[in-house]
């Protein structure tokens, strides 16, 4: 989709008086970068969830010497019973990743393309313009979440068919709570990704920023939690941090995921909830405030 479908679009959706939500769901679905981060988010959950795993399971060396899981444990985590937690155990850092990169594209790339002056000055609000591209994120995002549980459930099916196991499957509640959970992790990050490519009217530094916070500011603040009492408060309140340990606090009806990166119970399941809530709140806010206030041009 290039700057002119959406600026044919906006002028269309404005002259017929459909709402910015629809039309940011039809921009998103119709963007080819959409598709390929979502193949991406679902090859990369079953890949890391069941192939991997399996794999090991059938080639790797286990026995106490090793110090790692065991043959079964591994298995396990591949099989339907650990569905709820092994399908969302990728969310807090690769898929969060992700979820961060279509968040800058959905904000940023309409200062790119010049089309953010159209969609602001010739119909809605600034305030519809802006809740409309957040509300259309966190609903492509939930539907991802839906599509990779999908793919990930018949994944476990396979690994369960061919070992000749039971296919056993998590609770209802269970893989409501976990799918709601995962929902909010990615929601975070997406929204953090809009806020920095509204930020930065541009895409290219807006997700370069996203990542190296995620992938090693987060890391390094960790590092040295264990030595700096000031290091282990602030990693309390880190984004990151508060997603994998709501991610960790998931039930579930088996072992859970092995070795997740990410996933660690640095704070309690409630804590990460309501912290995580705040980011989610408080990015909307940002952006919404950013793009009201400022110049366009």
């Amino acid at each position: 989709m290039t700057g002119a479908d959406v600026r044919a679009a906006a002028v269309g959706a404005i002259t017929r008086g459909t709402g910015p939500v629809p039309v940011e769901l039809d921009k998103l679905v119709r963007r080819p970068a959409t598709w390929v981060l979502a193949t991406v988010w679902i090859v990369l959950g079953l890949v890391f969830g069941y192939l991997l795993p399996y794999l090991s399971f059938r080639g790797g060396t286990f026995g106490p010497a090793t110090g790692g899981p065991s043959a079964e444990a591994v298995l396990a985590e591949a099989l339907p019973a650990s569905l709820s937690t092994t399908a969302v155990q990728g969310y807090p850092v690769f898929a969060g990743a992700l979820a961060l990169v279509l968040g800058a594209l959905c904000t940023g790339s309409e200062y790119g393309w010049d089309t953010m002056k159209v969609l602001l000055t010739a119909g809605p609000s600034r305030n519809a313009v802006v809740v409309g591209k957040l509300v259309a994120l966190c609903a492509v995002l939930g539907a991802l979440v839906v599509a990779s549980y999908a793919f990930d459930a018949a994944g476990a099916l396979t690994v369960a068919l061919v070992e000749s196991r039971a296919a056993g499957w998590p609770s209802a509640q269970d893989l409501l709570v976990s799918a709601a959970a995962g929902w909010l992790v990615v929601t975070m990050w997406a929204l953090a990704g809009a806020l920095l490519g509204a930020l930065t009217r541009g895409t290219a530094v807006a997700i370069g920023l996203g990542l190296v916070w995620s992938l090693a500011v987060e890391n390094l603040v960790r590092g040295f939690a264990g030595v700096l009492p000031a290091a282990d408060a602030l990693q309390r309140f880190l984004p990151g941090t508060n997603a994998g340990s709501l991610i960790a606090a998931l039930p579930t009806a088996g072992p859970g995921p092995v070795d997740s990166p990410g996933v660690v119970p640095v704070v309690s399941g409630t804590h990460a909830l309501i912290v995580l809530l705040a980011y989610v709140a408080g990015f909307a806010a940002l952006t919404l405030t950013l793009v009201r206030t400022r110049d366009v041009a």
